[in-house]
């Protein structure tokens, strides 16, 4: 039995639930989630985890792949149980039984002291069918920001000085499945709503309170071609070129935050508008990117809280914005390889290359608090490209065991254009999956005539139309440094 350190056990005070990742050197994934039901001070026991009830188990229900993070934990007679949020199926947190027949898989938990520190450390047994595995993720499951969602049925939304209020949950034909509420997300133009109905939308689905996922109704709602935005935003679209360069705080922190509601409609869109053209996709899917969409929300909180904050004159919507990241979301929006390739391998990826020069600026200008949202920004993004390359190569499998390496780079040829840019965060590519061999040295194919037929075969961004831009409200200047 091989075991395999996931932290030191102080650490895993902060909270009662932990999500993993583990990944083998064969790029075979494994999610698990750990249960911590006491914060037991160091014992004069053997057992060190059974005194401390640390146990690991599958982080899916083996019933219908619900996600187990909000899984009750309850006492039944001489042991302790895991009851899954959907179906109320209950498994022994030790052995994996469960009363209706079937078993979850579950893992060996070791709490040792490290002579060379002094330090008690955590073990977990290793999933068979893989070596070398390493610990990719750990994140605590209940974070403020998203647990418990928000209570009130209807909130007043305020953006740009709006007075509009509309309800959380529609009054008529709210939705009842994971779907339905994806559309209603990528619908929402207004920014503030669309976080808080992501919040709403997650927390159902990990509680199990919608009658299902349903991607695999024959009437489930079809995604925008392009996700609507508010007047303010519109008036503000410009052409890319016009937003490069070095920028003032404010600059800089509402071009980030406009990234962010992009990537919020992103996270929805590969769900509504894959899921049903692939009705065989696990829930694990829909796991992954729910908490990518609720990640993306709170960066998006973040960073406009910031902007509040530094520029109060100048709130997000007012500043020039643009709508390149879509034009690449539509260019891909006939194959889910090619969104996972384009959109969060090379996008993504190059967020991981660029963050950390985003926040030695924000450093170098005195502003901590910036400083530490990117750092929480950066560590959530190292998560979502692991997930783009997770079920990236979890489809080559599917579609006939192709090579992820190889077709990654084909997929890049056809539907990206150009040079994948460097310098390279080689580090943390490495740790989200993304070893040289897959973008070094690569550049796409794709011509500027075949864009545009690409671009030109879904209706125009609706206002968002690079080609005209208009003249922002705000007019920005461009420093030199900060």
């Amino acid at each position: 039995m091989k075991f395999l350190q996931i932290s030191p056990f102080k650490q895993l005070l902060s909270h009662s639930r932990f999500l993993l990742t583990l990944r083998s050197e064969q790029g075979k994934y494994h999610s698990l989630i750990l249960f911590r039901l006491s914060a037991a001070a160091a014992l004069d026991a053997s057992d060190r985890a059974a005194n401390r009830q640390i146990y690991v188990m599958e982080s899916t229900c083996p019933h219908l792949g619900a996600d187990m993070s909000h899984a009750d934990i309850e006492e039944y007679e001489d042991t302790t149980v895991a009851v899954c949020p959907w179906h109320r199926y209950d498994f022994d947190l030790r052995t994996g039984k469960s009363e209706t027949g079937l078993r979850a898989c579950t893992y060996s938990v070791e709490v040792k002291t490290d002579p060379e520190d002094d330090t008690e450390k955590v073990y977990i047994e290793t999933p068979s069918g893989g070596n070398n595995w390493r610990l990719v993720e750990l994140r605590p499951v209940s974070e403020e920001f998203a647990d418990p969602p928000p209570a009130p049925s209807q909130i007043p939304v305020a953006m740009n000085n709006s007075e509009a209020t509309e309800p959380l949950i529609p009054t008529t034909d709210p939705p009842k499945t994971l779907m339905q509420w994806a559309v209603l997300i990528l619908n929402t133009a207004n920014p503030t709503l669309k976080v808080m109905r992501t919040r709403h939308a997650v927390q159902l689905f990990r509680t199990g309170n919608l009658d299902s996922i349903g991607h695999k109704s024959t009437s489930a709602p079809r995604p925008p071609d392009v996700p609507p935005r508010e007047e303010s935003f519109l008036k503000n679209t410009v052409n890319p070129g016009k937003v490069k360069g070095r920028k003032s705080l404010a600059v800089m922190l509402h071009a980030l935050a406009n990234v962010e509601q992009w990537a919020i409609d992103l996270a929805w869109d590969i769900m509504a508008r894959f899921g049903p053209s692939h009705p065989d996709l696990p829930p694990a899917f829909f796991s992954d990117f729910t908490k990518m969409a609720l990640d993306e929300s709170k960066h998006f909180s973040l960073l406009t809280s910031r902007l509040s904050a530094t520029s109060p004159s100048t709130p997000y919507g007012t500043m020039p914005v643009h709508a390149a990241l879509w034009e690449s979301a539509s260019i891909t929006a006939h194959s889910l390889r090619a969104r996972l390739a384009i959109i969060h391998l090379v996008h993504e990826a190059r967020g991981l290359d660029v963050n950390p020069g985003t926040i030695a600026r924000f450093r170098r200008a005195g502003d901590a608090e910036s400083v530490a949202a990117m750092e929480v920004i950066h560590a959530d993004e190292v998560t979502h490209v692991t997930a783009g390359h997770r079920w990236f190569t979890w489809l080559c499998a599917h579609d006939g065991g192709l090579d992820p390496v190889a077709t990654f780079r084909d997929e890049v040829r056809r539907g990206w254009r150009g040079n994948v840019k460097g310098p390279f965060n080689i580090g943390d590519r490495e740790l989200a999956g993304l070893t040289p061999e897959f973008y070094e040295h690569l550049t796409g194919e794709m011509g500027e005539e075949e864009m545009d037929q690409k671009r030109s075969a879904v209706p125009d961004l609706k206002g968002l139309s690079l080609s005209d831009p208009v003249e922002p409200q705000v007019s920005v200047r461009y420093e030199d440094k900060i």
